[in-house]
């Protein structure tokens, strides 16, 4: 592995450990950081030497990276950053740098077009944004949906790693349900997103369910070495997730062919954002578009369902309509009352 990957994963380290406000930082302390860091993940095990961390430190104090970093010592000791607010993470890009992205944008946008490479679109556009900004000193003129402030973001690169590496993990995980954590032995195989928020999917162990946990309700992880590694050979994320909206699978659930009546409120915005990908248009009358999608419903669907209010009816299956009716009359009881 070139050295200079693995001098980018100190001063990663280096930096994380000193935003860290909540603890002094000893040049041990940081030591030890960077050597956890180095085999978590590049499996380098000899450790971190005192001359290398005090080389990292005096790197990211000059301005051969652009970082400047103003790193401090207090009371002959601990390490911090005088400005509270510094990350190299937050330092501005170089006329280079920009030169550079660009570049590569212009690289990325040619594959736009090509199936494969749909899921890139948003990713080119969030870039082609962010060097645009900053080239010309102004303020994006994207503002793509983020929630930078939920919780268990910290857990991504870890369950990231323990996919592919394929570790058996602990988890601490408390339910809204649960008013205590609840450890967890799980085998990780997939992170999905939904509506901005990320989940774990895997399984305790051969002949158990698969199951879905938020990573904002997850307390703490711990990977398990010693464990072996399950994963079902026939789970395929594209047929899991298939017939629903959303992330929960309710397990033995049947497809079912609900029809909906859209007025003319709501119906231009069903039929350009469909509910689900199985979606088509059965007819349009005077009563309004009647929709119909298949689907195993669950409480994603449904809360979509009520997300439009009265501008909507379910026609069919008898049962969901008769739900959605009682979460209506429950709502409208709340301000009645």
């Amino acid at each position: 592995m070139p050295i200079n990957r693995n001098a980018l994963i100190r001063y990663r380290t280096i930096d994380n450990c000193l935003k860290n406000r909540f603890r002094k930082w000893t040049l041990e302390d940081l030591i030890d950081a960077c050597s956890d860091t180095l085999y978590e993940y590049e499996g380098i095990d000899k450790g971190v030497s005192v001359r290398t961390v005090q080389m990292d430190i005096q790197m990211m104090r000059s301005d051969k990276l652009g970082y400047n970093a103003p790193i401090i010592v207090v009371d002959k000791k601990y390490y911090t950053y005088e400005d509270p607010k510094y990350s190299i993470t937050n330092i501005p890009l170089t006329e280079k740098d920009m030169g550079t992205l660009s570049e590569v944008i212009d690289i990325l946008k040619q594959f736009k077009g090509f199936g494969h490479f749909q899921e890139m679109t948003e990713m080119v556009s969030k870039l082609e944004d962010r060097v645009y900004a900053q080239k010309h000193k102004q303020s994006t003129v994207i503002d793509f949906e983020k929630n930078e402030y939920l919780a268990g973001l910290e857990f991504l690169d870890v369950l990231y790693q323990a996919i592919i590496k394929k570790q058996v993990l602990g988890i601490d995980y408390q339910s809204f349900r649960s008013r205590h954590p609840v450890w967890h032995y799980f085998n990780p195989w997939l992170l999905k997103e939904y509506r901005n928020r990320w989940f774990l999917v895997g399984s305790k162990g051969e002949n158990s369910p698969i199951l879905t946990l938020a990573l904002d309700r997850m307390k703490g992880i711990n990977i398990l070495e010693e464990e072996v590694y399950y994963q079902d050979a026939d789970f395929d994320p594209q047929k899991y997730y298939r017939d629903i909206v959303g992330v929960t699978v309710n397990q033995g659930e049947r497809l079912e062919d609900v029809i909906i009546l859209a007025n003319h409120l709501s119906a231009p915005y069903i039929l350009t954002k469909p509910l689900h990908h199985s979606q088509t248009l059965v007819k349009k009358d005077k009563d309004g578009f009647h929709i119909s999608v298949k689907v195993k419903v669950n409480y994603e669907f449904e809360r979509d369902i009520l997300g439009f209010g009265e501008t909507i009816k379910i026609l069919s299956p008898k049962f969901l309509a008769e739900r959605i009716q009682k979460k209506l009359k429950k709502a409208v009881a709340l301000y009645e009352n």
